[in-house]
């Protein structure tokens, strides 16, 4: 049998233009074990992502922040403390980075995401003194509790889906994917994936992104 997956979106299910690969649209529905979408994106994007391809929506959303397994959603954390270092930073004279808008933060509901090309000394300052974290995914610099992870999300779903994190096998690119590489039986990191996720892997992939998983994928099926 394969084993269930794990996976990382940006900079594993996508293409280096940043699309997600048609071919998971293929691959994903006919899995035969649970599929886990794990992302720092805010909870309706891997939702969604499930919905359109058709496969069950097993979501770890928000870096570990929002978990949700069939019809149960399980929140860690109130990410009161992030907005207040959001407001603090922008009340320094910077800028979260992504428009009026805001599209990125919107439907957050435990962390605060800031561009890459926004300030990150002062961000990290701030994040500390409100006793949080900031994690750079390389997509965004996370502003987060240290105690929320995506591998402690893992651990609350995977017994929803009546298995161990350890049967899980897992792919990703970032440093945000270090603590699921520690919990997964198995774990990828992408040719493009940072050094914390390349030296946390068990397998660093010759193939980057997509690519990378999808070869990954097609070996644990001529495995079963």
């Amino acid at each position: 049998m394969v084993p269930p997956l794990v996976l990382d979106i940006d900079g594993t299910m996508t293409r280096p233009d940043d699309s997600v690969d048609p071919r998971f649209f293929d691959v994903l529905p006919q899995w035969d074990a649970p599929v886990v979408i794990a992302t720092g994106k805010s909870f309706p994007y891997p939702v969604s992502l499930c919905h359109f391809m058709h496969i069950e929506q097993n979501v770890i959303a928000e870096n570990g922040g929002v978990v949700l397994s069939g019809e149960q959603v399980t929140t860690n954390g109130d990410g009161e403390a992030a907005r207040r270092v959001a407001e603090e930073y922008v009340a320094a004279g910077h800028d979260i980075g992504w428009g009026q808008t805001d599209l990125t933060n919107r439907w957050r509901e435990t962390e605060i995401a800031v561009a890459r090309d926004q300030p990150l000394g002062p961000l990290e300052e701030l994040a500390a003194e409100h006793g949080l974290e900031v994690v750079d995914t390389g997509f965004a610099y996370h502003v987060k509790s240290p105690r929320i992870e995506k591998g402690l999300g893992l651990k609350s779903l995977a017994p929803l889906l009546d298995r161990t994190p350890e049967e899980f096998a897992a792919v990703g690119d970032s440093e945000n994917d270090v603590s699921t590489f520690g919990v997964a039986g198995e774990s990828y990191a992408v040719a493009n994936a940072d050094a914390k996720a390349q030296r946390a892997a068990d397998v660093v992939l010759e193939e980057s992104y997509s690519e990378g998983t999808l070869s990954v994928l097609e070996d644990l099926r001529e495995r079963a």
